[in-house]
């Protein structure tokens, strides 16, 4: 079919809006319990409710799609995530918190997974890859972002700045001792502008390869398989770090060097998610002259280093060795997910799928840490991360797959390619 750059450009548009929806969590959590009075377990809760959606939904997602169509699921999920985001904005206490990130979570859990086989109808399957890449530089720009808008409204609107339009209108509708509940209305009105921009928009009809599709028998065949749990698990210790470091980030510096979570706090998490990106950019460039699980085994020690100098550093190390760790990081996802797939010759599809349902680490993790944090403080329930961390390390020993990573080997003036994956 003919090329749609418009719908490439739209998906980019939604890696976005999903990035910036997602990691806000984090910069919220200071606020949260202050002004709810929740103990470290209790505001675990919060993002457990938000990740544990994409377990719930990630596998029912594809067979929505495949029963009905992309632009169907894509519409009715960022609908769902208006009605969580309004649900709180009117309505904010802690226990409408956990149902609207729950809801939050499940639109943001449906567009994963519809996104994907659209991008590769629109753009060309010989461009997904880069595509691909391009969406995860979109999703980490928003990650970027967020936390400075939140900064940009709670600084604002707590000192009673209110010129602009958007500063006014939170004024208008946030109480007063609650300025970061106006990140909710954004939250709201960003959703429904996509509701309405993708109902006037024309999706091509999405035709998929045979390994391409998600089935309720291929699923169970493959679950059947140890090496299927051990990515499965791969994937849940990634998301569970991600999560469970950039959740606690602002805390950590509040409890343990009295930064401020509305400034430094945000600010860190923002370079956090900032650094991923860059280290995203390394990444692409050393998996063409390096073996996937090598770079896998350097950037997660170098990132077990990091996590060391954060917990025991001073405050001023701290506020660097956060941000080092989201750059080390970035390659933790590509490449377990590359390992998975090419350890398996078919039914990719019902395997991606299993392996989107590991997001649900991002629930589990930052909730054992704030269970651990309650019990013996913030610092030693961190140390949970190194055991997460720790396997994926591991993954880059073991992995075996059937399809190596395409390098590139440089010999005087010669180069020669390897496998091609």
């Amino acid at each position: 079919m003919k090329r749609n750059y418009y719908l490439v450009g739209l998906i980019l548009v939604i890696f976005f809006v999903i990035s910036f929806l997602t990691n806000i969590i984090g910069p919220l959590v200071p606020e949260i319990i202050e002004d709810f009075n929740l103990s470290l377990t209790m505001v675990a809760v919060l993002p457990f409710a938000f990740f544990i959606a994409y377990g719930a939904m990630s596998i029912p997602a594809g067979l929505l799609i495949e029963r009905y169509t992309e632009k169907t699921v894509m519409i009715s999920a960022f609908l769902v995530a208006f009605g969580g985001a309004q649900l709180f904005a009117l309505f904010p206490n802690y226990l409408i918190a956990i149902i609207s990130l729950f809801l939050i979570g499940t639109g943001m859990a449906m567009l994963q997974v519809a996104i994907n086989p659209l991008l590769r109808e629109a753009g060309g399957e010989e461009n997904f890859a880069f595509n691909s890449q391009l969406g995860q530089l979109f999703f980490g720009l928003a990650s970027f972002l967020s936390p400075l808008v939140y900064s940009y409204l709670v600084v604002n609107l707590d000192s009673g700045v209110t010129e602009g339009l958007i500063l006014s209108m939170a004024a208008a509708v946030v109480p007063q001792d609650l300025p970061w509940i106006s990140l909710y209305w954004i939250f709201a009105l960003v959703s429904l502008l996509m509701v309405v921009i993708i109902f006037f928009s024309h999706f091509p009809e999405v035709e998929r390869k045979e390994d391409e599709t998600v089935g309720t028998l291929e699923t169970l065949e493959l679950l059947k398989r140890p090496m299927v749990w051990l990515f499965f698990l791969g994937i849940f210790c990634y998301v569970g770090s991600e999560q469970g470091i950039a959740n606690w980030i602002s805390e950590f510096l509040s409890t343990y060097h009295g930064y401020d979570p509305q400034t430094t706090g945000a600010s860190t998490v923002s370079w956090f998610w900032g650094m991923m990106t860059a280290g995203t950019v390394l990444g692409l460039l050393l998996l063409k002259v390096m073996d996937s699980r090598k770079v896998l085994i350097s950037f997660t020690t170098g990132a077990l280093l990091s996590l060391t100098l954060a917990l025991f550093g001073s405050g001023q190390v701290a506020l660097y060795a956060f941000p080092a760790i989201g750059f080390l990081i970035a390659v933790m996802w590509p490449v377990i997910f590359s390992l998975a797939l090419n350890s398996v010759t078919e039914n990719h599809g019902s395997f991606s799928g299993i392996l989107v349902t590991g997001i649900a680490g991002g629930a589990v993790v930052p909730l054992i840490v704030g269970s651990l944090g309650d019990w013996l403080g913030l610092k030693f329930g961190l140390f949970f991360i190194y055991i997460t961390f720790g396997y994926i390390l591991s993954i880059g020993f073991w992995a075996d797959p059937l399809v190596t990573n395409k390098t590139i080997e440089f010999s005087g003036s010669e180069a020669e390619e390897a496998n091609v994956s």
